[in-house]
This record gives C-alpha cells, sequence and structure tokens, in this order.
C-alpha cells in the first residue's frame, strides 16, 4: 500500500489529537479507557510520523505536526473541556496557521 506521506501526517497529527485528548481524560491515568486509548493513539501516532519521515525531512514534518497539533488540541479543549480562549490565545493559533501554509505553500523542502 503506498500512503502519499501528507495523507500519513495527517492521520498521525489526528491519532496525536486523540491521544491527547484521552491523555487528559485518563485523569492521571486512575481511568483504564482512556489511558489505552491514549496509549493506542501515541503508539500510532508515532509510527505513522515515523513512516511520513522516510520521505519529508523532520523538520519540515515536525513543525507541520506540531503546529496543526497545536491548533487542533486548543480546539477540542474549547469544544469538549470548555477551556476559555482570549484573544491572544486565538491570534496565536492565527500565527501557528500561518506559518504552517507558509512551510506548504512556499518552501521547497516540502515533498508536493
Amino acid at each position: 500500500m503506498n500512503i502519499p506521506p501528507a495523507v500519513l501526517l495527517v492521520l498521525a497529527i489526528l491519532s496525536e489529537v486523540i491521544a491527547t485528548t484521552a491523555l487528559k481524560a485518563t485523569d492521571g491515568f486512575t481511568r483504564i479507557g482512556p489511558t489505552v486509548l491514549m496509549l493506542g493513539g501515541y503508539i500510532t501516532a508515532f509510527y505513522l510520523l515515523s513512516l511520513v519521515l522516510k520521505e519529508i525531512p523532520v523538520g519540515i514534518a515536525y513543525a507541520v505536526w506540531s503546529g496543526i497539533g497545536i491548533v487542533l488540541i486548543t480546539l477540542v479543549a474549547y469544544v469538549v473541556y470548555r477551556q476559555e480562549l482570549d484573544i491572544p490565545a486565538f491570534a496565536g493559533i492565527i500565527l501557528i496557521l500561518a506559518g504552517v501554509l507558509v512551510i506548504n505553500l512556499f518552501s521547497k523542502s516540502v515533498v508536493h
């Protein structure tokens, strides 16, 4: 199966977001269901990221991974856990998204 690295990266990011969301729900590893989901999510995420790194430079892959992951986790925290975001938080999210877009649209380091 020949899955494009960009698709693998998206799947890795989504797995990491699921794992981090479950990490909050583990309540300090006292709840087994969320703990198992968290472990599976992180294992999946890092496995997929390892496949991505065969074709995308580590710096670029990690910048996209962390940038999109931060944005998604922040949005999940806002929606699921009702964590408030102020104007600087929204501004930071916009800047992170802008950085990811610049990397993907203009960098010659990214595999298109």
